[in-house]
């Protein structure tokens, strides 16, 4: 029992290593795409870390700032300030807690994974989009959409050799998108999973822009963290109260539906870690409030740093915590290295981030499997692209739910004709939605018909439909026709089992 213990508190070392050479990059990139200053991503990675990973419902995931809550973050920033940031994440963190406290965290599972691909692929083209204008030492230049046009002029300055910006930034970047690239292919696995790409690319980047003394904008950090703590303004409150609210419950929806997503994907890569979505709610909205006090970034539970966990060996939620230690002694000790990283790297991870967020792979499976799912998936991306996220994400919904509606709504109409008689055989469920395709059957007939419609093959048949079709049994029987309902079953047990009628009905 002391050398499983023994053993298993040495892969949790190790993997929180590796976990917090991922992280380390990813927690400062994050942070400038969401238009903050870097420490405030180390901060959250930090309390990531160690609050989260603490009370955590999915021992196994890694929580710290996520690259899918990036562009909502800098929207905010951009409107209403960082102070502001603050009070929205005391919001959504308080949220999530009561989220996890009334048992809701399966609800945030019943998504349509056309929608959340939708969502990760509209993100990753945003953050493409900002983060390519940083990677060349510039701004991004606004909306997603405007940053997203303005590439195509970059690429053709860069041809022209009419250079508007600055192209050793720009080399810095595409060397450190080469180097994950490549060792992303290396055929040594048990290296390539050992040392992680992003911690190579930047190491190496910046050692090359150090060596060659290149003139590039660098990571500004304080040298005490302490310094980059903004405490919780409550002034704001009166001024800003009910966009604090509507932003925290955006904020809470979105980071809740990502972290339990991170959660489902990792209990499928180590099942015999289950996690419990309530308690991992509760966990992340403790994680935002504190964030929110501090003035941090907001937090989710993050695939990329929790498969990395899982692949490096983790047992428990040691390692999480683990590397939030890590990154806190490290921020503390070493703040003179980080200074000499620079933004174009940094901007270069989330560049590469974005692309992979795309998942061209995930929505050609996504477009085999169903047409329908697929322009669902578009549309969602697309709109978020070109308007913003929520409005994304509740189309995507919104068109999910409309196509529920039309599948367990259909009715399938199969015509009979016989010399004296027609027959109608109605197939699936007879709703008001129904109404205009039966209604147009019926209607094509002779009055005079002898016309049967046969129920036999419903599963289900709402009000309208039958007060509909009563009233063309009358119209038939004035004109000298008739028309026979043909209920397929005792006619009381139908209006119980497929109208949902009362017995007394």
């Amino acid at each position: 029992m002391t050398s499983i213990a023994g053993k298993n508190l040495r892969q949790d070392l190790l993997s929180s290593l590796v976990v917090f050479l991922v992280a380390l990059p990813l927690c400062m990139g994050i942070a400038i795409a969401s238009g903050v200053h870097p420490a405030a991503g180390l901060i959250t990675g930090i309390i990531g870390g160690i609050v989260v990973g603490s009370l955590s419902g999915s021992p196994l995931q890694v929580s710290g700032p996520a690259a899918g809550l990036a562009v909502i973050i800098w929207e905010i920033v951009s409107k209403y300030g960082v102070p502001a940031l603050g009070l929205i994440l005391v919001v959504a963190g308080l949220t999530q807690v009561a989220f996890g406290a009334f048992k809701l965290g399966r609800i945030f599972r019943a998504v349509s994974p056309a929608v959340v691909q939708g969502m990760l692929s509209g993100i990753g083209v945003l953050i493409f989009a900002s983060q390519f204008h940083v990677m060349l030492d510039d701004k991004p230049k606004g909306s997603g959409f405007e940053n997203l046009i303005a590439i195509p002029k970059i690429l053709a300055d860069v041809v022209t050799l009419n250079h508007d910006f600055n192209h050793l930034a720009a080399l810095i970047g595409l060397i450190t998108i080469a180097i994950i690239m490549l060792w992303e292919k290396l055929p040594l696995t048990k290296l390539r999973n050992a040392i992680p790409p992003t911690l190579i690319s930047v190491l190496a980047a910046t050692v090359l822009a150090a060596v060659m003394n290149l003139e590039v904008k660098h990571v500004e950090l304080p040298s005490n963290i302490l310094n980059a703590v903004h405490w919780l303004d409550l002034s704001l409150v009166p001024q800003l109260g009910w966009v604090i609210l509507t932003q925290g419950l955006i904020v809470a929806f979105i980071a809740s539906a990502e972290t339990l997503l991170s959660a489902s994907a990792i209990d499928r890569m180590a099942p015999e870690n289950k996690a419990k979505y309530d308690k991992e709610l509760v966990a992340q909205g403790v994680g935002n409030t504190l964030c929110g006090v501090v003035g941090a970034l907001p937090l989710t539970g993050v695939i990329v740093r929790s498969s990395v966990n899982v692949k490096a060996g983790a047992k428990s939620r040691l390692s999480a915590i683990l590397h939030g230690v890590w990154l806190l002694l490290f921020v503390v000790a070493f703040p003179t290295l980080l200074k000499q990283i620079p933004t174009a790297v940094l901007a270069a991870l989330l560049v590469y981030t974005g692309y992979k967020l795309l998942n061209i792979s995930e929505i050609k499976a996504i477009a085999k499997q169903s047409k329908t799912e697929a322009l669902i998936l578009l549309a969602t991306m697309v709109t978020i692209v070109a308007v913003d996220l929520l409005t994304g994400v509740l189309a995507g919904i919104a068109l999910s739910v409309l196509k529920i509606l039309y599948v367990f709504c259909k009715v399938d109409i199969v015509k009979e004709e016989e010399e004296e008689q027609v027959t109608l055989n109605l197939h699936g469920a007879a709703t008001f939605l129904s109404l205009p395709k039966i209604s147009d059957e019926i209607e094509k007939l002779d009055p005079h018909t002898d016309l049967h419609i046969d129920f036999s093959g419903l599963m289900y048949m709402d009000h309208a439909c039958i007060e509909a079709i009563k009233s063309f049994e009358k119209q038939f029987k004035e004109k000298g026709g008739n028309l026979t309902i043909e209920w397929g079953h005792d006619q009381k047990n139908f209006k119980k089992s497929v109208l949902r009628l009362p017995e007394a009905a």
